[in-house]
């Protein structure tokens, strides 16, 4: 499949499934369940790439591998959450602003299906790559995939746990890897996207790997990762919240200040 016909696909599965979604959230009144099928439909479009890819086998079964079971440990993490939990505060915040609007919540769904889209082009770039054997850049790749879905893994149980004690209501989470960034879990999945840009060296298609790092770093740092989740945290934890923002780096896992040690 060509470029075009592989976003054409994708796009129309992707929206015609939160279709289907908004549907049930609307029922439900829960919009966390978007992230759940943000998640289960990338692993889709890695998957559905890989198969219908021209590139070299190591190439297409090292991306359904990575997209598979990347986007199954978060779609089951996400799952969890929304069953178990109220609806996150920030579509509360949402849902406020927009006055629960059905319009407005069918087009923020679709929007959803056009960012799958738009990170299915370094799974097209890689599933396109014809040089790639084992060897370096597949070696490389198969370490940030494992670093990144080990850290992931570590950081939301960290938070799980620590959000199961009621004892921590109101209180920042300060454990472990959140002692070292105040959101490890988004340094990690943004470092997941590395792998398939070493997947694609070599192929007609590598500058386009690129765009699921440099936009994935964009919308954690400026659309819907980090200001949503912190203008959250601070209407939920206020000074508390404040006072690890200035103890903590906010994405990059750097050693806690002699301050943040303190309030351990």
């Amino acid at each position: 499949m060509t470029l075009l016909q592989t976003l054409i696909a994708v796009f129309a599965f992707s929206s015609a499934a939160m279709i289907l979604v908004w549907l049930w959230a609307l029922k439900i009144r829960n919009i966390g369940i978007v992230d759940v099928a943000w998640a289960a439909l990338m692993g889709i479009a890695g998957v559905f790439c890989a198969f219908m890819g021209s590139g070299s086998f190591t190439a297409r079964i090292a991306l359904a591998l990575f997209a598979g079971i990347w986007s199954l440990r978060l779609f089951l993490s996400l799952l969890q959450r929304v069953r178990h939990e109220p609806e996150d505060g920030r579509y509360q915040a949402l849902r406020a602003e927009w006055k629960g609007s059905p319009a407005k919540f069918f087009v923020f769904f679709q929007g959803q299906a056009l960012v799958v889209s738009l990170f299915s082009l370094p799974f097209f770039a890689a599933a396109e790559n014809t040089s790639l054997q084992p060897g370096l850049w597949l070696y490389c790749a198969i370490g940030f995939f494992c670093l990144s879905l080990l850290g992931e893994t570590i950081a939301d149980r960290q938070l799980a746990t620590f959000r199961n004690n009621p004892g921590n209501r109101g209180i920042t989470c300060r454990t472990g890897l959140w002692a070292w960034s105040r959101h490890p879990n988004y340094f990690f999945e943004w470092l997941h996207w590395f792998a398939y840009v070493c997947l694609a060296v070599g192929g007609t298609h590598f500058a386009m790997s690129w765009v699921g790092p440099v936009l994935m770093l964009a919308f954690l740092y400026r659309v819907s990762g980090i200001p949503w989740t912190e203008a959250q945290a601070l209407r939920s934890r206020g000074d508390n919240y404040r006072r690890y923002q200035r103890e903590v780096s906010a994405f990059f896992p750097l050693p806690p200040n002699a301050s943040s040690k303190e309030s351990l």
